[in-house]
């Protein structure tokens, strides 16, 4: 049972080039070669293929070039061999062009396929994204809130300090008041005159 694997090496990608050149070399089709390399590296037919079209063939350009001439050249020695000049099909080339044409199409039709699987993969992985964030910004409304709701907590008990604070100061000028008064009163009966100024202090009256 073959099992679709994402991540391609170098040498997987070398092995897939060095196949599909043989083969085409060979007067093969790249669909075989596709199935050589997926029976070697546990793949399916499309991924190779999909992974040639999409990756490696634009690096290997020059070299499929290449392979199509020796591939005309054995053909034509072939011919050769077999066939005199005035005997040899003229029909064998086009059936070859037109069975190597419609391989490519299902090669291309397969990696359609691979290629909408994985864009469907990807928006099942969207879709797990956004999931993701509207979870996250559920959290953080929840924790502005409770942010705002500390620092109004702050903001009153700086109010009710400042209060408490006042409270304090008004209740200490209300003691050294009575303290003065109190000492005014024991100062009555005496030769000394005393007034209180407006912020609660003793002053000694001169006679």
């Amino acid at each position: 049972m073959k099992i679709r694997q994402d991540a391609w090496s170098h040498e997987d990608d070398v092995l897939l080039a060095e196949s599909v050149l043989t083969h085409i070399k060979e007067g093969s089709t790249q669909l075989k070669a596709f199935d050589e390399v997926g029976d070697a590296l546990n793949r399916t037919s499309a991924a190779c293929g999909f992974r040639w079209n999409a990756v490696v063939r634009q690096k290997h350009l020059k070299h499929i070039d290449q392979a199509k001439r020796e591939r005309k050249e054995r053909k034509r020695m072939l011919s050769s061999s077999y066939f005199p000049a005035f005997e040899r099909p003229r029909q064998q080339t086009t059936y070859s062009f037109k069975r190597e044409k419609a391989m490519n199409e299902t090669i291309s039709v397969d990696s359609i396929i691979e290629q909408l699987q994985q864009l469907s993969n990807q928006k099942m992985g969207n879709s797990d994204l956004q999931v993701e964030n509207e979870k996250l910004r559920n959290d953080l409304q929840k924790v502005t809130s409770k942010l705002n709701e500390l620092q109004h907590l702050v903001a009153r008990n700086k109010q009710e300090h400042s209060m408490i604070e006042e409270d304090y100061q008004s209740l200490i000028t209300i003691m050294n008041r009575a303290r003065r008064m109190s000492i005014l009163e024991d100062h009555a009966d005496s030769q000394d005159d005393f007034r209180m100024e407006t912020n609660g202090s003793l002053e000694k009256l001169d006679k």
